[in-house]
């Protein structure tokens, strides 16, 4: 547990909310721990991404949780991605594209800050906005601890698939095997 429950501490439904968003992301971060930096510019994880496209993947994803959970919390609606950028496929595409150019110690940087910055924000957020399947947490959920998973999994994967040893990884008995 990360974040603690009870008196003088964070509200227990903040409290587990925190707790999976930093359990997921601690995931996500081992399925990559103790490969070296050659390794994760490697392509080929998903499709030509690196593990390196990857994290700027998920932090960018976390960048649009913080630049819409405020919209949503003055109850309005962010614009839609098919209106927007022509659909989630093109706007990771134009991200992607925006992103290429920076250097692995740029984007894990990136990466430490945007997290951090989320977890204040979602610390933040009014306990009643909180509920099981409000708007606010079904975009941190979109956009967070729902989201780390897939990518773990294609890391891992990845790994096992290129001979770059899981048990390289911390904890490696968090990532089951698929049946």
């Amino acid at each position: 547990m990360f974040y603690p429950e009870g008196p003088g501490a964070l509200h227990p439904q903040t409290a587990r909310l925190l707790n999976t968003i930093e359990r997921r992301f601690n995931e996500f971060c081992a399925s990559y721990r103790g490969l070296t930096p050659e390794q994760l510019l490697l392509p080929g994880v998903t499709g030509e991404w690196s593990v390196r496209d990857l994290i700027a993947h998920v932090t960018w994803w976390e960048e649009e949780a913080l630049k819409h959970v405020p919209t949503v919390l003055a109850g309005g609606r962010p614009e839609r991605y098919s209106t927007a950028y022509g659909g989630i496929d093109a706007f990771n595409a134009l991200m992607t594209r925006q992103r290429a150019h920076l250097p692995l110690e740029h984007v894990l940087a990136q990466q430490t800050t945007v997290h951090r910055k989320l977890i204040g924000i979602v610390a933040d957020i009014p306990l009643a906005e909180l509920g099981g399947n409000s708007r606010i947490r079904r975009r941190i959920r979109l956009d967070t601890y729902g989201h780390y998973p897939l990518h773990t999994k294609q890391i891992i994967a990845w790994r096992e698939a290129s001979g770059f040893s899981v048990a390289q990884a911390a904890q490696p008995e968090l990532f089951p095997k698929s049946t």
